[in-house]
Order: structure tokens, then sequence, then C-alpha cells
């Protein structure tokens, strides 16, 4: 082979190769695995309440009151609405004590009450999921937590009170959207040393209040992708 076609071989060779470590350079990058976006953030809202007797909303607090009522059948309870949520939810509430205030027994120091309500949170299946007790004892109107609107005492008060307080925080599993609350038993000591206990179904016997969900909320998921097309094939020509 003579020189001349020796360095034409080289010189394609090279050319070549410079060629194929370009298309090398030019290669897309590796695609890198989708990073999981962050779970949603707690949240904490009022939820969602079907109350069978609304008691009325406080003067100072302004809360709405709600009449915890003896029974058994968690349909006739109060119903809580808990939004969809990914692992368990906490059910907050505070629970009071309910007393008929008279100011004629406080002056004649026959004001004296120590109660002892207990209560139950259970699925609509009937399956209890725990019991509440709040028990407090009232002795003039300071020991009340609020005055309701919508009575006939004066300044439009009603007799009926919130007494006493217990927060109740209760974790609810991941498949449970809505609980009931039933009353139980409700224990009563008068001034004069007399207990008082009542368990007839339909009868008031506690209150409840500031009824909270804390949850984390479903996540939403991406729409899924279609699947890539192959590119057509081009049909190979015919030999003529």
């Amino acid at each position: 082979m003579s020189s001349g076609r020796v360095r034409l071989v080289v010189a394609l060779v090279a050319l070549l190769s410079c060629g194929d470590l370009y298309a090398q350079t030019r290669r897309a990058p590796a695609r890198r695995a989708p990073v999981a976006p962050p779970p949603p953030a707690m949240r904490t809202e009022a939820a969602v309440v079907k109350c069978p007797q609304v008691l009325g909303d406080g003067v100072r607090t302004k809360r709405s009151y709600c009449d915890v009522l003896v029974g058994r059948d968690p349909a006739a309870g109060i119903l809580i609405t808990i939004p969809a949520h990914s692992g368990p939810a906490t059910l907050l509430f505070d629970l009071h004590n309910r007393h008929t205030y008279s100011e004629e027994e406080v002056k004649a120091n026959r004001g004296f009450h120590r109660f002892t309500a207990t209560i139950g949170i259970l699925t609509l299946d009937n399956t209890l999921l725990s019991r509440a007790v709040v028990q407090s004892e009232f002795r003039t109107q300071a020991d009340l937590v609020d005055r309701l609107l919508g009575g006939s005492g004066p300044g439009g008060l009603k007799a009926v009170a919130p007494t006493g307080t217990e927060s109740i925080a209760l974790l609810v599993a991941e498949d449970v959207t809505q609980v009931s609350i039933l009353g139980e038993k409700l224990s009563v000591i008068r001034a004069d040393g007399v207990t008082d206990t009542f368990l007839a179904s339909g009868r008031p016997m506690a209150i409840v209040s500031n009824i909270m969900a804390e949850y984390r909320p479903v996540p939403l998921r991406a729409p899924a992708r279609a699947p890539a097309r192959a590119p057509a094939r081009t049909p190979a020509a015919r030999p003529r």
C-alpha cells in the first residue's frame, strides 16, 4: 500500500473515532428515579358534628354546646365526622358536667353538687372505642364554665350551664371516619348527701364543646403515565 493510501486510511479512522466520541458526549443523561413528594402536613380543624340536642352558644367562649344523651344506639348519639386520613387521627373535645343553676339555692347554701358523668365513644357498628369521665363540684356561679344564651332568665340566659371541664383526646384508626358520643351514667351527690344516679335512655347527662379533628390528609395520587408508544416501523423497500 502506498504512503498516500496509508495516510488516507489513518485519517478516516481518526475521523470515525472522533465522530463516535462526539456521539457519546451527545447522549442524553441517565434518568433519575422520581423523588416522592413529602406527606401532607397535619391539620387541626373543627369537626363536622350532628348534634341531636343543641344546648346553645356560650356568652363568654362563643362556643356551641351540645347535650350528651344517655343511650345505646350510636345512630342516636352525637355524630362526629372525621375527614379521610392517612394513619390514625385524633378526636379532641371538651367534656363538661351539666348543672341547672339556681341563685336561690346558692344563697341558701344548698347549691353544692358533685357530678360524675361517664360517656362512651363508639363507631357506628356499636364498637366501643373508649370511655371518658368528667367529675367536678359546683358551689357558686364562679364554678360555671359559661352561661348560655336563649333562656328566659335574666339577660336571656339559660339556667342549664356547663361546669367542670375534662379535655379528651382519642386516637381514631385510619379506616374510621365517623364516631358517636353517647351517655352511659350520671351520678350526682347533693348538698344533703343524697346520691342520685341517672341511667334512663334519652336523658341529657353531660355537655360537650370544642369538637376538633387532628389528622393527616390522604395524599393525592399522581395520574398514571401512559406507556410510551413504540415508533412506527417503516416498511422495508421491496427489491426491484
